[in-house]
């Protein structure tokens, strides 16, 4: 995916991005897209909710395992709880996959449908789904959806990099990341790819 236009124009709004940028160089946000239907992509994060990377992805592979790696709604339902709490599925969580599950044969949209509508009325489409936030639907949009233009500001990873890049005297808040995004529009999602990798920098 050609990410030149974004790139230039972040580099053009923001001097520390531009530095940030040069340090990390092309951006491979397209490399760690994910693929699968609504119902397998929502499940996926409602799992990995509150669990470090490698906790959560061994949840989530033993999970899949229950399903031959093609979970649907209706084997969910059909799944008693232990079963669930014996891959390591929170209670809490059960309820809340069970309530997708429930929600998605009553007539979420699919991805496709999903692919027509804009960023905000998925949000208050997807929200009402039980353990199924704002930043959960936004990990959505950037990861699944590829949208542009996404500003998680809720995410620590996202505040963090921004306390780092500013140097900062502490996390800024969800109202001092929105100012910031300001200037990385129409590409916050490019910035918030760069933001997450400067993390992983020593």
């Amino acid at each position: 995916m050609d990410y030149s236009v974004a790139i230039g124009t972040l580099k053009e709004s923001d001097r520390l991005l531009a530095s940030l940028i040069d340090t990390i160089g092309e951006c491979k946000l397209d490399t760690v897209q994910q693929t699968g239907d609504l119902f397998y992509s929502l499940s996926r994060s409602i799992i990995y909710q509150q669990l470090s990377g490698k906790a959560a992805a061994a949840i989530h592979s033993r999970f899949l395992d229950l399903y031959s790696h093609t979970p649907t709604p209706e084997a969910i339902l059909q799944t008693p709880d232990e079963i669930l709490r014996g891959v390591g599925i929170s209670r809490p969580k059960i309820a809340y996959l069970q309530d997708l599950a429930q929600k998605t044969i009553a007539g979420l949209p699919t991805i496709t449908e999903l692919e027509l509508m804009e960023d905000e009325a998925i949000v208050q489409t997807l929200t009402p789904v039980k353990g199924v936030g704002r930043w959960t639907v936004e990990m959505l949009l950037i990861f699944r959806l590829h949208r542009w233009d996404v500003l998680p500001v809720d995410d620590l990873g996202i505040k963090a990099g921004i306390r780092r890049l500013y140097s900062l005297p502490e996390l800024p808040d969800k109202k001092t990341v929105a100012i910031y995004g300001k200037k990385w529009k129409p590409y916050c999602t490019i910035a918030c790819w760069y933001l997450w990798r400067s993390l992983e920098l020593n």
